[in-house]
């Protein structure tokens, strides 16, 4: 729908011409169905609009799932401020922790999981709505290039990870050189990344993916609302609106069709990210493993709590022995968030989300259709811009964790976060998550990786500012790098491919 000029001309044209009648009315049965659930003023200006704006109104008023919208105001007002159940720490056999796994187990889960891949049962799920704009870029998030000596982008480096995940799921087989089912990419984008993250994939020619393998879907956006849930005007004739939240995945993938597509294709599992993690194991095989032996319905990496007050969600337990859930840093309290176990010497409440998690389809149906009957979305509140200029407001948003509370069954995954999370959130001179930072984060680890495979370094910078880059397609987690390295240098900075 394109939207019309609000210009002082566009309406002083629709004055002259329309000075020898008088504007049409609002379509009553339209009027009559905002005054249903009390949204009339969207109608407010009408008499001032031009008659392409009245159009424009109309169309856009009549897309919304009116019915739906209420609903979910409601809900959300409803349950916003009501107490919650008190916390509980994660029971400690609800988790895997680094510190426990035998070397054994892991080798396992790792074979389990390639066996899953090779026979086609899981997809990979990204969520990819967020522009770089925090980054100093306009573009899709995934664009980024955070520094690399290789140049690539966040999403060629997870492009990357899935062909090397494929080789080595063939590879697994006792057949070697059996055909494996591609790993089905799922790429959530939103309004605003949608068409530049289509045109940036078919401009790299899918980083050697096919096409067919990579579905891309938008999630929704919802009306942003006043106080007192009346609909917020952006313009006089265009309602404000906002994306819903990375959680809106679920609706998306429920009204799209996608989950019958994934069901149609064999998927049992699905690996869900977040696009802004540079070093994030796209469909790691040992953590799907793991999701399999447990048999539970969900589960999610998580990384230990670097301090108390670090800004990051934790998973908890919601009341007695209810439902492994997360809750937001601002939401916990300063002295539960300082509590030490005493057996363990940990913080209590340490496991910190870091988007990183694993489904079953099964569940994910569950999940989509209970988030819709509960309609309780989090009310964000912000100052949108309005035709009354910043409006004190809220943005209806649900998030990737609002899952957990359904799930009959949740198993937590310690990882090393100096191996698996290197977050891009921040412009560069920030004081954490940085492109300068996840690029050392890295570095360091391949550089590691390239020691144990018996290779030697030498640079002219300081080693603590720099490091070599294995290339994804050459190994996915540091295996199969001794035919490689052993007995070679390599100058860092660098890029090691086949």
């Amino acid at each position: 729908m394109r939207e019309p000029s609000s210009n002082n001309e566009s309406n002083n044209n629709s004055s002259s011409n329309a000075s020898s009648s008088p504007p049409p009315s609002p379509p009553q049965a339209l009027l009559e169905r905002l005054k249903d659930y009390g949204q009339e003023d969207a109608f407010a200006f009408w008499d001032q609009l031009s008659s392409n704006q009245q159009n424009y109104l109309v169309q856009e008023i009549e897309s919304l799932d009116l019915p739906r919208i209420d609903r979910m105001i409601r809900c959300s007002f409803q349950s916003h401020g009501l107490p919650a159940a008190a916390i509980e720490p994660v029971p400690e056999g609800s988790v895997s922790t680094v510190e426990d796994r035998k070397l054994e187990d892991r080798e396992r889960w790792w074979n389990m999981g390639l066996k899953a891949i090779a026979d086609g049962k899981l997809a990979v799920l990204l969520l990819s709505g967020g522009q770089g704009t925090r980054l100093g870029s306009n573009e899709p998030k995934g664009c980024f290039n955070i520094g690399l000596p290789s140049g690539k982008s966040l999403f060629q480096i997870q492009a990357e990870r899935i062909h090397c995940l494929q080789r080595l799921a063939v590879q697994s087989t006792n057949e070697g050189s059996a055909n494996v089912v591609p790993i089905h990419w799922y790429i959530m984008t939103s309004p605003f990344t949608d068409g530049p993250t289509r045109e940036f994939f078919k401009s790299h020619k899918y980083f050697g993916l096919e096409a067919d393998q990579i579905t891309f879907f938008s999630q929704g956006t919802i009306p942003c609302v006043s106080k007192d849930g009346r609909f917020i005007m952006e313009t006089p004739f265009q309602v404000a609106k906002a994306p819903d939240g990375n959680g809106g995945v679920y609706s998306a993938l429920k009204y799209s069709g996608l989950l019958e597509h994934m069901s149609s294709r064999g998927v049992k599992y699905l690996d869900c990210y977040g696009v802004d993690n540079a070093l994030v194991r796209v469909g790691d095989p040992t953590f799907l493993g793991y999701f399999i032996d447990k048999g539970v319905a969900s589960a999610a990496k998580v990384v230990r709590k670097a301090y108390p007050q670090e800004n990051v969600g934790v998973f908890v337990r919601r009341g007695k022995g209810g439902p492994v859930t997360v809750v937001e840093y601002s939401e916990l309290d300063q002295s539960l968030a300082s509590e030490i176990n005493q057996g363990t010497g940990r913080l209590r409440y340490c496991w910190s989300n870091v988007c990183l998690h694993m489904f079953t389809l099964d569940f994910l149906n569950q999940v989509a259709n209970n988030l819709e009957k509960d309609s309780i979305y989090h009310l964000a509140e912000k100052k949108i811009p309005s035709i009354h200029g910043q409006t004190v407001g809220y943005k209806l948003e649900q998030f990737i964790f609002d899952a957990f509370p359904y799930a009959p069954s949740t198993a937590l995954y310690e990882v090393l976060r100096e191996e698996e999370f290197a977050p891009v959130k921040n412009a560069n001179g920030s004081n954490f998550d940085t492109p300068d930072s996840a690029r050392l984060l890295v570095l360091r680890l391949h550089t590691r990786w390239v020691v144990a495979a018996g290779g030697f370094l030498t640079h002219s910078v300081p080693l603590y500012s720099t490091g070599v880059e294995v290339s994804p397609l050459v190994s996915y987690a540091g295996e199969n790098l001794e035919a490689i390295c052993r007995g070679r240098t390599f100058h860092a900075p660098c890029e090691i491919t086949f």
